[in-house]
């Protein structure tokens, strides 16, 4: 019998560390990105992190970018990009450090500049539910890293956004706050255990008042700032998939939509509404990863309208 024993116990543990080496390995369980509270951002991807998550590898450098690591200051010789945005521009688990807007940017922007810059830094500067406010705060403690342009990048959900907080940190699965002791905790915290309601959180997403007005405040703040560092700004706009097609945006997103367009134009910002280019495509949903983040192919089409409307400005 206690030779049944050992072997039992020596079997069950051996499964065990091949399932937990196997989630790891496979698919970087165990190893998420953490996250970090701050009193006007709301939360930031801790500094200093390398995973890789299905396969794709994922890079955070020290100023909770997800780039690799920079300078403050670039070299005279480098034409730098800084962008802000949310889990669209930070590109998430799906996606693979160099195929995120940044990275795609960076690539082509080389090409296009090479006569006048000997290389292109396109700064990810985002995290996931981010908003105007959250980027604005970000851009209000780091600075613009002496950046020639600053391109914000938003979709429709966004001009509906709450004020920063750091309530998820640490308290809901997506933000956490440190790693877990092994992969199948993990695994166990995101797909089986339910997950604990953080009962604070409910009056920030009730937030009353005129949120559109505020995130085109935060927005008009953005472009002051950028303009006070002498630096090129862009304001983009992705759609949700359901605003693509005959449907169309929503009333209420529609409203949204005129404001953030008069307001555009009333402050001079140059804005690209992606809504019509969407449309224009043959296949929209291919474009998207989700019902709102967009894969590889939407990727390449955002980073290439994205360029060409820097290089406009450049010109100017």
């Amino acid at each position: 019998m206690k030779v049944v024993l050992v072997i039992s116990l020596v079997v069950v543990m051996g499964l065990f560390v091949v399932i937990e080496v196997g989630l790891r390995s496979l698919f970087g369980f165990g190893n998420p990105l953490t996250y970090i509270r701050d009193e006007q951002i709301g939360y930031l991807l801790a500094p200093n992190q390398r995973t890789r998550r299905f396969g794709h590898r994922i890079e955070i450098n020290e100023y909770s970018m997800r780039s690799e690591p920079i300078q403050k200051t670039p070299s005279p010789s480098t034409l730098r990009v800084l962008l802000l945005g949310d889990s669209i521009v930070n590109g998430g688990w799906w996606t693979d450090q160099d195929d995120t807007i940044s990275s795609l940017l960076s690539s082509s922007l080389s090409d296009s500049v090479a006569n006048n810059f000997q290389q292109v830094e396109v700064l990810n500067a985002s995290a996931n539910s981010w908003g105007p406010r959250n980027e604005l705060a970000y851009l209000q403690k780091f600075g613009s890293f002496n950046a020639q342009a600053v391109v914000l990048l938003i979709n429709t959900d966004d001009l509906f956004a709450t004020a920063p907080t750091a309530l998820p940190v640490g308290r809901d699965r997506n933000y956490p706050d440190k790693k877990p002791p092994l992969a199948l905790v993990e695994v166990l915290q995101r797909y089986v255990l339910k997950q604990t309601p953080i009962p604070e959180l409910e009056a920030v997403q009730n937030e009353g008042g005129d949120r559109v007005g505020l995130n085109l405040e935060a927005i008009g703040k953005i472009q002051a700032l950028t303009r006070q560092a002498n630096s090129q700004f862009l304001l983009v706009m992705t759609p949700l998939l359901r605003e693509i097609g005959q449907r169309g945006p929503r009333d209420y997103e529609i409203k949204a939509r005129e404001r953030l367009s008069k307001f555009s134009q009333a402050q001079q910002i140059t804005y690209v509404d992606f809504l019509p280019i969407f449309n224009s495509n043959q296949d929209p949903k291919a474009l998207y990863h989700d019902h709102i983040h967009l894969n590889l192919q939407g990727n390449e089409l955002v980073s290439q309208v994205i360029e060409r409307s820097l290089l406009v400005l450049g010109q100017k």
